[in-house]
């Protein structure tokens, strides 16, 4: 009896642990997919002929005793099994009513036995369940219990269901690479199975999360920064006469946010304390910034690339990812991002990255050019810049475009202020040095100024040109004297 008591002790003393946040045997489970099929396996004739099926299955219970249930579309070539597959999410239910026609870069990886796997990852409502979604919002509000989000539990266990239930199919698909691609939640979420499931062997993301920030992490210090910084630049716009909405100012629905919407304010209405937000951000970390697995996701040769956008609500944290993350491979399309109508005048317009990485990821050959380092010297009131290339890796272009005092990262000001139309301009390229570089002329009366630079690639494969780009780390660097 004493030993059983000194045996409950100790254990009562041991650190509680955090459950996983996914049930992994329950994802990689086909038997309980519970799949409904709306059309079975048939042929599609078109430019390329395809085997086609659409089913629902069962992701699980978003809520207890609340089942959530999504369509899949599964798509392979007519003579042979698919190997491994392109895995989407970013479709509605109505576009599953007509069988696809494959177009782009689908089309030739079907034409080279890849598979197509699409799936439904949006917000409740448009698959029909609002309803849930309604409810499972409100008890990760009063709960936190990521289980209960849409967003870190929902999203990425759809997308590994949908692995399953393609790879369940055995008479159509056989094991090889699962390339994830899409923007926004579509690519966050994928960003999430990419860390949790193995299965998933590339990801390319636009617009969406990918390094723990510390905005992101609940950080005490950087937000009271961010409200300064948004209370100055709403007198800045006051001054300049221009009308200010300083709700949407000082309250965002995305800027600083963990991984998507801020819930922080809905949060704390609900009873929940700054330092709960704190730590649920600090469990959650983990599981949803890639930056965090680099390594690991390295040592599964997991290929990745991100488009972030300059602009952008979701990914708005460009200087402090610059800084500490400069290795991870990214494309910046100047005045890009949710909402952005009208890119930069110099920005590309011939960008086909996302062909580019998945043609190499699935058949090898050339692929992106990798991430470049870049080093800057201020004298005086100049600037120059240098981007540097590892042996072997040849860029046939460079631009660079730059910008002064702009907003802290998440702030209003970050989003609103975009690249002036002037302040860009080509690079010089030193082929000895494998660099690109350019000296800029510092205005005066100025604190920093944040730059990066892009730089093309073209690849030909099978008679037909791709155009590839690649950015330099983002950069804030101070110029004040």
């Amino acid at each position: 009896m004493k030993c059983l008591f000194l045996i409950g002790f100790f254990v009562a003393l041991l650190p509680l642990q955090s459950a996983p946040l996914f049930n992994m045997a329950e994802m990689l489970d086909a038997s309980t997919l519970e799949v409904k099929v709306l059309k079975d396996w048939h042929v599609v004739r078109g430019e390329v002929s395809t085997r086609q099926k659409l089913v629902t299955i069962r992701v699980g219970e978003l809520l207890p005793g609340k089942e959530y249930r999504v369509p899949v579309r599964m798509v392979v070539p007519t003579n042979c099994k698919a190997k491994g597959f392109h895995l989407t999410g970013g479709h509605n239910p109505g576009q599953f009513q007509k069988d696809l026609q494959p177009r782009g870069v689908d089309r030739t990886l079907l034409e080279g036995g890849v598979g197509l796997v699409q799936t439904v990852v949006q917000v409740l409502q448009v698959s029909g369940q609002g309803e849930l979604g309604r409810l499972a919002d409100r008890r990760f509000v009063e709960t936190l219990n990521p289980h209960y989000s849409i967003q870190y539990w929902g999203w990425p266990a759809t997308l590994m269901r949908a692995i399953t239930t393609a790879y369940a199919e055995k008479d159509h698909f056989e094991k090889g690479k699962v390339a994830a691609s899409g923007g926004s939640k579509n690519g966050a979420s994928p960003s999430v199975t990419l860390i949790e499931d193995k299965r998933l062997s590339a990801l390319h993301a636009s617009v969406s999360p990918i390094w723990d920030s510390p905005l992101r992490l609940c950080d005490p210090k950087a937000w009271s920064d961010l409200r300064r910084a948004n209370e100055t630049y709403a007198v800045k716009l006051r001054a300049r006469g221009e009308s200010v909405n300083t709700e949407r100012i000082m309250n965002h629905f995305f800027l600083g946010g963990t991984f998507g919407p801020v819930y922080n304010r809905q949060a704390l209405a609900a009873g929940k304390k700054w330092e709960d937000l704190q730590k649920i951000a600090g469990e959650m970390a983990d599981h949803v910034f890639v930056s965090r697995h680099l390594k690991t996701l390295k040592e599964r040769s997991v290929d990745l690339f991100f488009h972030p956008g300059t602009h952008d609500f979701v990914a708005f944290d460009l200087a402090w990812g610059g800084k500490h993350h400069p290795q991870i491979p990214i494309y910046l399309k100047a005045n890009s991002g949710h909402g952005i109508r009208e890119p930069h005048p110099a920005a590309e317009r011939d960008e086909q990255n996302k062909s580019v990485f998945l043609l190499h990821h699935f058949f090898g050959g050339e692929g992106l050019l990798p991430p470049p380092a870049v080093q800057a010297k201020l004298d005086k009131d100049k600037i120059q810049i240098t981007v540097t290339f590892p042996k072997g890796a040849k860029a046939e272009s460079g631009r660079i475009w730059w910008m002064y005092d702009r907003g802290p990262d998440g702030s209003a000001a970050y989003i609103a202020e975009l690249f002036p139309k002037e302040q860009a301009a080509p690079m010089k390229m030193n082929p000895a040095q494998n660099s690109w570089s350019v000296t800029l002329a510092i205005k005066p009366g100025h604190k920093h100024i944040d730059f990066f630079s892009n730089h093309r690639k073209r690849i030909v494969r099978s008679g037909r040109t791709y155009n590839s780009y690649i950015s330099s780390p983002y950069t804030r660097l101070p110029v004040q004297r």
